[in-house]
């Protein structure tokens, strides 16, 4: 075999390996954006209302579970809907980044059991084109991860209907 046919080859094999590797990560590009939409359906939510709209309509996730982006103070937010919540319960490690003040100490009741955490007053909470003012919420230095739970103390400032695998955020008197 000449010295041409084995560039020749080389230059095959190398354009074949390029050839796969690009699809390889246009598969596993298109893979993570499957797996995103399974765990947020709603991830365009923010985009897509301005604040005063209404009603905000939501899709279950397929782990049964309703996430959506929201805000705190103006700082984008990944929230869970938790009705079981009295408050909106924020990680430690999200509050401090959120520039949230501890206030006083209290113990809550978690579905992971009994936790110590702060009381706080969260000026502005928004989801979709829905907003509230001086919203309470609660700091949990032991709650991992960036998600924050969106509890009934913004909820319960709104209409909520579900039916099926959505459910709809309406503002007072309007559906």
């Amino acid at each position: 075999m000449s010295d041409d046919d084995k560039a020749l080859r080389r230059t095959g094999l190398g354009m074949m390996l390029l050839f796969w590797l690009i699809v390889l990560g246009m598969g596993a590009w298109w893979f993570n954006g499957v797996f995103e939409e399974r765990h947020n359906p709603n991830a365009n939510l923010a985009q897509t209302l301005g604040e005063g709209n209404g009603p905000v309509t939501l899709q279950r996730n397929a782990s049964g579970h309703f996430v959506a982006p929201g805000a705190i103070n103006g700082e984008p937010v990944e929230f869970l809907l938790d009705t079981g919540a009295t408050y909106i319960a924020i990680p430690g490690e999200l509050a401090e980044r959120l520039g949230l003040e501890r206030g006083a100490s209290a113990y809550f009741s978690t579905a992971n059991g009994p936790a110590q955490g702060y009381l706080t007053t969260i000026e502005r909470v928004s989801l979709g084109g829905l907003t509230a003012h001086d919203v309470r919420g609660s700091i949990n230095p032991t709650m991992r991860g960036s998600t924050a739970l969106l509890g009934m103390s913004f909820l319960s400032r709104f209409d909520i209907q579900m039916r099926d695998s959505e459910l709809v955020l309406s503002p007072v008197g309007e559906r």
